[in-house]
């Protein structure tokens, strides 16, 4: 009867490990699925370095604002802003006048006066009259005055 029935009824699959020929991917569908992976890294890598150049001025615009408040509450406690020679170290180090240093209350920035996202230092340009207001600047990606796009200056005043 067993014999009978083993004719009518399919054989059981194997439940184990596979053999090692049965394992694993064929040179094929690597291939495929690299060349997949290519055609997607072209698309999408430009977009995301574009956003990458966009990002950093954002940053950097942020930053500029960031300064020129901490500039602001500094002046409120001094009087005054930073003369060009204490420029924006004078967020962070009291000033060695010591009628001054009375009045200061900083540090006016956690952790230091910030580079650019370029690497480069920010620059500082204090007010030319009692009514003016300091600006602070970056020179952008070239790090030269002047240019445009991502090489455009960023400044407080603009």
């Amino acid at each position: 009867m067993r014999r009978l029935l083993s004719f009518l009824l399919p054989a059981p699959r194997p439940t184990g490990p596979r053999r090692p020929a049965e394992a694993g991917y064929s040179l094929l569908e690597l291939l495929v699925v690299m060349a997949i992976l290519a055609v997607i890294a072209t698309l999408v890598g430009p977009r995301l370095f574009s956003q990458l150049d966009r990002s950093k001025v954002t940053t950097a615009e942020t930053q500029v604002r960031m300064l020129r408040t901490s500039l602001d509450t500094m002046r409120l406690d001094l009087g005054r802003y930073p003369s060009e020679q204490e420029g924006l170290e004078l967020l962070v180090n009291p000033p060695e006048d010591q009628a001054l240093a009375s009045q200061w209350y900083g540090p006016y920035l956690d952790g230091g006066v910030p580079v650019d996202p370029w690497g480069n230092p920010y620059r500082y340009s204090p007010p030319d009259g009692p009514r003016d207001v300091a600006e602070v600047y970056s020179y952008g990606a070239d790090n030269r005055e002047g240019g445009e796009g991502l090489d455009a200056d960023i400044s407080s005043d603009r």
